[in-house]
C-alpha cells in the first residue's frame, strides 16, 4: 500500500479477520472484550448513581443506618466490579499476546518460505516493514485492536444505557448535546490527522537526528572525525534537523490549541444548554436536588460515550490500515510453484542446462548474465572463475533455482525447473554462499544444517578435510559445543588461551 492508496481491506473486513484468528488460537480474548466492556459500564453507572442515591437519601430524612447502608451496598459494588474487571484486564494481556503471537509466525513463515525474488522486491519489503511494524509491541495493531474493540463495546453500551436514563428529557437538548460532541470530535479528529498524516516527516526527522547522533559518537569513526576536522560540520547539521523538527513541533502546537480552544468553547455551551435546560424543569416540575445532579451528571457522561464511539471507531480505522499491510504482506503473489508444482521425477543422475539464459535484476539498467548456455552433466565438476560483479553468484542462484531467468530456460533433464515444486528442487542442492551466517547450535549441528538423523562419519570427514579436527577436539564437548555463537568464536577463545596455537605465525 503506497502514499493515499486505498487499503485492499476495509476496516470491517480487518477487525472479521482477527476474530478468526482469535477463534482459532485464544477464543478467550473475544470473551474478555465482553466481560471488560460490561464491567466497565456497570462501573460506571454506578458511580453514576451513588452520589444522587445518597442524596436522595438525605433529602427523605432517612434513618442513619439507611444511609450507611446505601453507602456500604455502592462502595460493596464498586469494590467488586472493579476486582473482578482487574481480574480478567490481568488475564486478557497473555491471550492478546498469543493472538499477536500467531499473526507474528504467519508474517515469519511468510518471510522465511517465500519465493526468493520477492526479498529483492522493494514493495514486498515496505510491506514486510509495515507488518513487523504492526506486530512489535503491545501498543501495535495486532494487539491493541482488542483495546480498540473493547472501549467501542463500553461505550455503545454506556450510549444505550444513558439513553434510557435521559429519555424523559426533551429531545432538542440531546441533539444539542450530540452535535456538539459530534463537532468536537471532528475537531479533535482534524488534529489527529493532521499529525498522523505527517508521522512520515516526523519519524524522518528522528531517523536523522538519530543517524548524525550516532556517527557524530561512533568510536569507528573517531579517527576520521579528529583528522578531516568533521566536527563543526557534523554539528551544522545537527542543529538543521533540530531546528526542522523545532519548526514542525511549533506548527504541531499551533494546531492543537486552536483544537482545544474550540472544544473549551463546546463543551461550555453543551454544559450551558444542559445547566438551563435542567435549572427550568426544576422551576417547573419541581425536580428535586439528587435528580437535578443525576440527569447533568448523565448529560455530561453521555459527551463521554458519543466521543468516546467516534474516537475509537476513527482508532479502529488507522489500527485496520496497519492490519489490511499485514495481509497485503502475508498474500503477496508468488512467482514460484511450490505445494501446486510437479514433485521431482526420480533419476539416477540429473543433467542441468541452461538455455539462452539471461537475468537482469529489478531496476538494473544492464543484464548481469546475458544470453547463457551452459549444460552441467551428472558427475561433472565445472569451476566458474571471474572478476567481482561478473555473475557468478547470479549463475549459481539461476541454477539452484532461486532465481528465475528474465529470458530463457533453466532445463532439469530436459524440463523447465519452473513446472516442479520448488522447495523438492532446492533439495538437490548444497550451496553455501558469500553472505552466511553460524547458527546457535552445536558444531555438529552446524555442519550437518539438521538437528535430526546426524551422520557422525561424514562430519568426521569433513572436520578431517577442513583441518579442524584437532581444534575442535579442544572445545568443551567437542562436536556437542553451543556458543559463543559460532566456530570462530570458540577459535579466538581456544587461541587467546593456548599462545602455542598461533606459534610459528609471521606477525607483520
Amino acid at each position: 500500500m503506497k502514499g493515499n492508496e486505498k487499503p485492499k481491506y476495509n476496516t470491517f473486513q480487518n477487525v472479521v479477520w482477527m476474530i478468526k484468528i482469535a477463534w482459532g488460537s485464544r477464543k478467550r480474548v473475544l470473551l474478555f472484550c465482553v466481560l471488560t466492556a460490561v464491567m466497565e459500564v456497570l462501573l460506571n453507572l454506578t458511580q453514576l448513581y451513588i452520589a444522587p442515591e445518597v442524596l436522595a437519601r438525605v433529602e427523605e430524612k432517612a434513618p442513619m443506618w439507611e444511609l450507611l447502608a446505601t453507602i456500604g451496598i455502592f462502595t460493596a459494588a464498586l469494590f467488586l466490579i472493579q476486582g473482578f474487571k482487574q481480574y480478567v484486564r490481568e488475564n486478557t494481556l497473555f491471550a492478546r499476546v498469543d493472538v499477536r503471537s500467531v499473526v507474528i509466525g504467519k508474517i515469519g513463515r511468510k518471510c522465511n518460505m517465500t519465493s526468493y525474488p520477492n526479498t529483492l522486491d522493494a514493495e514486498f519489503n515496505n510491506l514486510r516493514e509495515k507488518s513487523h511494524a504492526a506486530c512489535n509491541s503491545n501498543r501495535a495493531a495486532s494487539e491493541y485492536i482488542w483495546q480498540t474493540l473493547t472501549m467501542l463495546l463500553k461505550n455503545i453500551g454506556g450510549l444505550l444505557v444513558y439513553l434510557t436514563i435521559l429519555s424523559r428529557m426533551d429531545a432538542v437538548l440531546l441533539f444539542a448535546v450530540i452535535a456538539t460532541c459530534i463537532a468536537g470530535f471532528f475537531v479533535s479528529r482534524y488534529t489527529s490527522n493532521w499529525r498522523y498524516a505527517r508521522r512520515d516527516e516526523e519519524e524522518e526527522y528522528f531517523q536523522k537526528k538519530h543517524y548524525l547522533r550516532a556517527k557524530s559518537e561512533s568510536v569507528k569513526l573517531a579517527k576520521d572525525i579528529r583528522i578531516f576536522g568533521l566536527q563543526n560540520w557534523l554539528n551544522e547539521l545537527l542543529d538543521q534537523i533540530h531546528n526542522l523538527y523545532l519548526d514542525f513541533s511549533l506548527r504541531c502546537e499551533r494546531v492543537e490549541v486552536l483544537a482545544d480552544i474550540t472544544e473549551a468553547v463546546l463543551t461550555m455551551a453543551r454544559n450551558g444548554i444542559a445547566y438551563v435546560y435542567l435549572i427550568r424543569m426544576t422551576l417547573t416540575e419541581g425536580l428535586s436536588v439528587s435528580e437535578f445532579l443525576l440527569l447533568f451528571t448523565a448529560v455530561s457522561t453521555f459527551t463521554t460515550w458519543v466521543m468516546g464511539i467516534l474516537q475509537e471507531l476513527s482508532e479502529l480505522h488507522k489500527e485496520s490500515l496497519d492490519i489490511s499491510c499485514i495481509r497485503e504482506f502475508l498474500e503477496y503473489p508468488e512467482p514460484f510453484k511450490f505445494d501446486e508444482g510437479e514433485p521431482i521425477p526420480a533419476a539416477a543422475g540429473y543433467e542441468l542446462k541452461l538455455e539462452n539464459v539471461s537475468y537482469r535484476y529489478p531496476g538494473a539498467e544492464a543484464d548481469t548474465i546475458h544470453g547463457l548456455h551452459l549444460t552441467v552433466r551428472p558427475g561433472e565438476k565445472l569451476a566458474i572463475v571471474g572478476l567481482n560483479g561478473a555473475g557468478k553468484t547470479t549463475l549459481v542462484k539461476l541454477m539452484g533455482g532461486l532465481l528465475d531467468p528474465t529470458e530463457g530456460r533453466v532445463l532439469l533433464n530436459g524440463r523447465d525447473i519452473r513446472d516442479f515444486n520448488r522447495r523438492a528442487y532446492y533439495g538437490l542442492f548444497s550451496a553455501v554462499f558469500q553472505e552466511f551466517s553460524v547458527l546457535d547450535v552445536t558444531v555438529a549441528e552446524n555442519i550437518a544444517q539438521r538437528k535430526d538423523g546426524i551422520d557422525y562419519e561424514r562430519i568426521a570427514d569433513c572436520v578431517e578435510k577442513a583441518g579442524l579436527t584437532s581444534m575442535i577436539e579442544k572445545l568443551p564437548q567437542g562436536l556437542q559445543t553451543r556458543g559463543p555463537g559460532s566456530l570462530s568464536g570458540w577459535c579466538a577463545v581456544l587461541r587467546r588461551s593456548d599462545p602455542a596455537a598461533d606459534a610459528g605465525k609471521s606477525t607483520v
